[in-house]
């Protein structure tokens, strides 16, 4: 596979970070090709090629820097000799990022994400191994138009499911749902299943305005009539179970939707669907009878990118609610 080019992106996370003395922490410090002269046997397997985007934490990463990253990924893509793109992120942020560009980007080939969880400092770290098997799915005909991926833990996870379910665990990495799409093996990359009803918005802009508000019980309106009086675009509104809401909150939804703002729905709870089965006060079903949109399976975090993205493009409610559940 050598006549192969991976180009990877680098931005930086744990993955490109070591121990400092002076601040008794992890920083930024490694550049991207320390990081691939990190990775025994890379050069055997294919021709690669690193650019430095960024070399931040993934907390500092933003929905403008992710739409950036984008139109790099789509601009790399466009030359014949690459046949896929590997970018290394921090964990905190990386299933934010690589579910905007599944929805964003419009390259079909194999797009993947990987990071590690522990630092080039610490015993056992996972980093080099983690953008070894990155880039053999890179590498795979069978990667085309999977949408963009998240490779950690040899697991092959799509962008629209994987979470990050621990705080420090190497198997961090997981997709409740469904379960990974594949794994890397020693000899080969195995994909189980695809991704059904991919998205694509097509749109050259992103509404920033977008706030994301978890609900509690006990909860009051106060919160949502700041919102107001900030004339923000959208919400997500993470309620409890299908989606129930605690019933102080409902007269500030309506407040919102009354002032043309976009409310969309979620569940805190990791797994299953929103869905209008109960209709007492606060419940999914009149939340729905008010113009609420019910969000699906998506998290409250990958929601408000979503509608970052179509309110990019559209601005009324049923423009927006038939891309989701």
């Amino acid at each position: 596979m050598l006549d192969k080019k991976v180009v990877v992106i680098t931005t930086g996370g744990t993955i490109a970070m070591r121990y400092d003395e002076s601040t008794d922490g992890l920083v930024p410090a490694i550049s991207g090709e320390e990081l691939m002269d990190a990775v025994h046997g890379l050069k055997d397997i294919c021709t690669v090629e690193v650019i430095e985007f960024s070399n931040i934490p993934s907390p500092h990463v933003t929905p403008k820097l992710m739409k950036e990253l984008g139109d790099k990924v789509d601009e790399i893509a466009l030359d014949k000799s690459v046949s896929g793109i590997v970018i290394t992120h921090g964990t905190d942020t990386i299933e934010e990022s690589a579910y905007f560009l599944d929805l964003y980007i419009k390259t079909e080939k194999p797009v993947v994400f990987t990071a590690s969880m522990r630092s080039a400092s610490e015993q056992g770290s996972d980093g080099a191994r983690n953008i070894f098997s990155a880039v053999k799915v890179a590498l795979s005909n069978s990667a085309i138009s999977k949408g963009v991926m998240v490779v950690l833990n040899d697991f092959i996870h799509s962008a629209e499911d994987v979470i990050k379910t621990h705080t420090a665990n190497v198997d961090t990495f997981q997709s409740p749902n469904w379960g990974a799409i594949g794994y890397v093996d020693f000899d080969k990359v195995i994909f189980k299943r695809n991704i059904v009803n991919r998205l694509k918005i097509d749109t050259d802009k992103i509404e920033e305005s977008i706030y994301l508000i978890k609900s509690f019980t006990g909860m009051s309106s106060d919160i949502f009539d700041f919102l107001i009086s900030k004339r923000v675009a959208g919400v997500v509104v993470e309620g409890f179970g299908r989606g129930n809401l605690p019933p102080l909150i409902v007269d500030g939804i309506k407040r919102m939707i009354d002032a043309n703002i976009i409310v969309v729905l979620v569940s805190r709870v990791i797994e299953g669907r929103v869905l209008d089965v109960y209709s007492y006060v606060g419940a999914v079903k009149p939340m729905k009878e008010i113009g609420v949109i019910l969000g699906g399976e998506l998290t409250s975090q990958k929601a408000r990118l979503k509608l970052m993205l179509l309110m990019g493009r559209y601005r009324t409610k049923k423009e927006i609610e038939k891309y989701f559940d």
